[in-house]
């Protein structure tokens, strides 16, 4: 979801997308209002005790809310910004929907959130892993729910994402976009944080035998964006997505015909059916390092293909290694 194919992709131009959003503010606001206060107003009455025996105190707080939500969405009174993202429909329902997996399920343990800067761009780069991106939606729940200003991450993603129904449109609402140069670059200028896995598929799609072991990272064109933006990038190591889906073999023929990178054979799918679908209950750490400065090169720097070159293996290595560390101190990968 968070990568490139295995050629890169040509240079693309910022996908526009209308701000405004489909429903137009004031329309059908009377159906909008009926509805809100038939619903409060059966929560208000007969059924008020028994909703505070289910939902607890406060329910009606978080009903108001809900509610004022739900008109917002009918009558069309909320932003999306030029690429298309919907950054309430993200906060109140695909991160809320996303939280449990990532505390409860994956249990995952967030360290250096505060190095990634308080305002302003910034690079996520980030290992790749697990058969299914589950680790890109995870590290962004990790930094909205973690860094001190709850940031939001803008993923690249591959161009695949943007070709199926429905999920390109959910991408779109949920801050991503296509994983080209000029993207990333607008949205660092803009002051978002970014996050890139160059890995791509080679890193979500190789064997269990080759886990935790980085592939290579392309030409290195994200590094050529943070240095035309002048953003710090900052590496990120994330530890148990490997054995989520531990894929042990690829139906090649199969992913040729439907033209996918590779569909994968695990331990339980697609032998258990859709109960094979569901990931192993590993126990996660997502780390951030120190952020790795490029404002003090020039602009024309990212023009010079050794030192991007350089820079993206530094930025490769440092993950590399912090994986490293991090495997030696797991004690379980469940645990």
């Amino acid at each position: 979801m968070t990568a490139a194919r295995k050629t890169e992709p040509p240079e693309a131009k910022v996908i526009p997308i209308e701000s405004a959003p489909s429903w137009h503010p004031g329309a059908r606001p009377g159906v909008a209002d009926r509805l809100a206060e038939a619903v409060g107003g059966a929560l208000a009455g007969p059924l008020g005790a028994t909703a505070t025996k289910v939902l607890g105190k406060g329910w009606e707080d978080r009903a108001a809310n809900g509610l004022a939500f739900l008109r917002r969405r009918i009558t069309g009174d909320y932003e999306v910004d030029e690429f298309g993202f919907d950054r309430e429909l993200t906060e109140e329902v695909f991160l809320a929907l996303l939280r449990p997996l990532a505390e409860k399920y994956f249990r995952i343990e967030v360290r250096g959130a505060e190095n990634i800067p308080a305002e302003g761009g910034a690079l996520i780069v980030a290992n790749h892993s697990g058969t299914i991106p589950l680790d890109a939606l995870m590290t962004q729940v990790a930094i909205h729910d973690h860094h001190p200003h709850h940031r939001h991450l803008r993923m690249l993603a591959a161009d695949l994402v943007f070709v199926l129904p429905v999920a390109g449109e959910l991408a779109r609402k949920a801050g991503h976009t296509l994983a080209c140069n000029e993207d990333a670059q607008a949205l660092l200028e803009r002051g978002e944080v970014v996050g890139v896995w160059p890995e791509g598929f080679k890193g979500i799609g190789k064997p269990f035998s080759e886990r935790y072991k980085l592939q290579r990272f392309g030409r290195g064109g994200f590094v050529a964006s943070a240095l035309r933006a002048g953003v710090p990038i900052v590496p990120c190591s994330i530890v148990g997505a490997e054995e989520t889906y531990p894929m042990i073999g690829n139906a090649r023929t199969l992913a040729r015909l439907l033209g996918l990178p590779y569909v994968p054979l695990t331990p339980t799918f697609p032998w258990l059916g859709p109960l094979g679908a569901v990931p192993l209950p590993t126990k996660w750490t997502i780390q951030f390092g120190e952020p790795i400065p490029t404002d003090g090169y020039p602009r024309e720097a990212a023009d010079d293909p050794m030192l991007v070159f350089n820079l993206a293996d530094q930025v490769r290595e440092t993950i590399q290694h912090t994986l490293y560390k991090l495997l030696v101190q797991r004690r379980s990968v469940f645990f």
